[in-house]
């Protein structure tokens, strides 16, 4: 069973997002998706200032097993990324929810937010797979 923690919201397409608070929405991938993934070995992502919308491919995640497109769950423009990803890639199997993280966000409206699954709605989607 993967972890999935109630503090963020989650995309079906196995992207989480945390609100800070302040408009702020980090985002990275879901343990199960991490899981299915495998051993990552390269993480692709969005330029600082550069502006996402929801449901936009906003980086690629690469793994010894597959490539995987990242999404942006929710609108806005990036104000950061994780750039130890660059050097240490297997962050985002060993902490997804934590030094794993992949951009922080400035989000259009933090209402989009309510679209996305909460960690029991996220739980149940995987039991659909």
């Amino acid at each position: 069973m993967s972890n999935i923690p109630a503090d963020r919201k989650y995309a079906v397409t196995h992207e989480w997002a945390q609100a800070d608070g302040s408009g702020i929405v980090t985002v990275g991938i879901s343990d199960h998706a991490q899981l299915a993934l495998g051993d990552v070995v390269f993480v692709e992502l969005p330029e600082p200032g550069a502006h996402i919308d929801a449901g936009d491919e906003a980086g690629v995640v690469e793994s010894v097993k597959a490539a995987s497109d990242i999404y942006a769950p929710v609108s806005g423009e990036v104000v950061e990324v994780n750039e130890a990803l660059e050097s240490s890639p297997e962050l985002a199997n060993s902490d997804p929810y934590g030094e794993g993280w992949f951009f922080r966000l400035r989000a259009d409206n933090t209402e989009e937010l309510d679209a996305l699954l909460d960690a029991e709605g996220y739980g149940h989607s995987l039991d659909e797979e």
